[in-house]
């Protein structure tokens, strides 16, 4: 199968003239560094000072990377995606509220997305992110004593726990099973995001955990594994292996990883060795090869390829169709964010391939963190808002044309 990603009449058929202008607007701001940095600085000062900035940032950052404030809101967009055959996963993006109360009222917001995804055909993921339940300073109490091999288990270092933290703990697991059962009734994935390497092995082990107990005839639940981190690729294997012995499906969405510089700043700060590849190639280089790996039928894994590199999901369909697969295999799902790579996502769901946006939604307030983010990648990430912007622009020029 050929596919083109530079097909920018299927990869832009979904946006009218307007919202590329905006799109165009957006990217050739983020190519700036300087603008970028003012911006990450400016604009949450702006919001704690309540100053009139919510209506711009709602037209440019937000409309770009943001489904909507509600759920209800994301409804049209999941609406306009679904016409040209791409799915959504839905993303509760609040982040970095800490408390009982807090995490309690986010799992429900999480049941809340799975009940409502249940009710729309173009839905089959949410997303979690563990530090929305739980304490981030107990996840590294957890990940200081832990040890790999329990982790791979699903095993973590309960008994390490004070009295407190224990019941903690309890209540998280809690939580996470709540979602989880509410996923495996609803026939709805729950994708558990990656976090930080200091408490990665916490969400490890409480995944693994839920996998064993909803994973036993089809990938409810899916780990998340960032392949810019030098041991991923090990873990991957001796996770598939764990899965195998103990006949549940392993899930698994693979990525490159969103903390790069945070990890490599806390690193040598506490004069470790970091846990990120020292080349783009090394990272490209395992991303790859978990690719044939989890593609592979005879490992019998659920892969979501989240990748926003060309070459990886060209060289994925490749694998598919090398292992006698065809495109539409239920078990292979391919995904980038909303708002980014849309040559990639579009040109793939118009082959046949099981497609989707991630999609965030919340209150700008909320949100920001991740929009934060979103700006940070683009302006680090090097030729990602050069190419983006490139495929806009050409775009503009064939509509214009004709």
């Amino acid at each position: 199968m050929n596919i083109y990603f530079e097909d920018t009449k299927t990869a832009f058929a979904y946006k009218t003239d307007k919202e590329l202008k905006r799109a165009r607007f957006l990217f050739a701001s983020m190519g700036k560094p300087w603008l970028v940095k003012l911006g990450l600085w400016l604009t949450p000062l702006a919001l704690r000072l309540q100053l009139p900035v919510k209506g711009i940032i709602r037209k440019t950052i937000f409309s770009q990377f943001v489904g909507g404030e509600t759920l209800e809101k994301t409804a049209d967009v999941a609406e306009n995606l679904s016409r040209y055959h791409v799915k959504v996963i839905l993303d509760y993006g609040v982040e970095g509220k800490e408390g009982e109360a807090n995490f309690e009222k986010a799992t429900e917001e999480f049941i809340k997305v799975i009940r409502y995804a249940s009710t729309q055909t173009n839905i089959p993921f949410m997303s979690v992110k563990l530090t929305g339940l739980c304490r981030f300073n107990l996840l590294e109490k957890i990940q200081s004593h832990s040890v790999y091999a329990d982790i791979i288990r699903g095993i973590v270092p309960f008994e390490k726990l004070t009295a407190t933290e224990k019941e903690e703990w309890k209540s998280v697991v809690s939580r996470m099973h709540r979602i989880c059962k509410a996923g495996a009734e609803s026939n709805i994935g729950v994708l558990i995001d990656a976090e930080e390497s200091w408490i990665q092995n916490g969400v490890d082990g409480l995944t693994t955990q839920m996998m064993q107990i909803f994973n036993g005839n089809k990938a409810v639940v899916f780990n998340t594994a960032q392949l810019y981190r030098n041991d991923r690729l090990a873990y991957l294997k001796d996770s598939a292996l764990y899965s195998k012995e103990n006949r549940f499906i392993l899930g698994i969405k693979l990525v490159r990883g969103a903390y790069m510089e945070k990890e490599r700043a806390r690193a040598k700060e506490l004069n470790y060795p970091s846990p990120i590849n020292e080349t783009k190639e090394a990272t490209d280089d395992e991303y790859n090869k978990a690719l044939e790996f989890v593609i592979d039928p005879a490992n019998n894994i659920s892969p979501v390829i989240g990748s926003h590199n060309e070459y990886s999901n060209l060289l994925a369909v490749q694998l598919i169709e090398k292992f006698g697969l065809p495109l539409t295999d239920p078990r292979i799902h391919f995904s980038q964010l909303y708002g980014m790579s849309d040559n990639i996502t579009f040109n793939l769901a118009k082959a046949g391939c099981h497609v989707s946006k991630y999609l965030p939604f919340g209150p700008i307030n909320d949100v920001i963190p991740y929009l934060m983010r979103r700006a940070q990648e683009n302006s680090s990430v090097s030729g990602q808002t050069g190419r983006e912007l490139g495929l806009i622009k050409k775009e503009l020029k064939r509509r214009s044309k004709s």
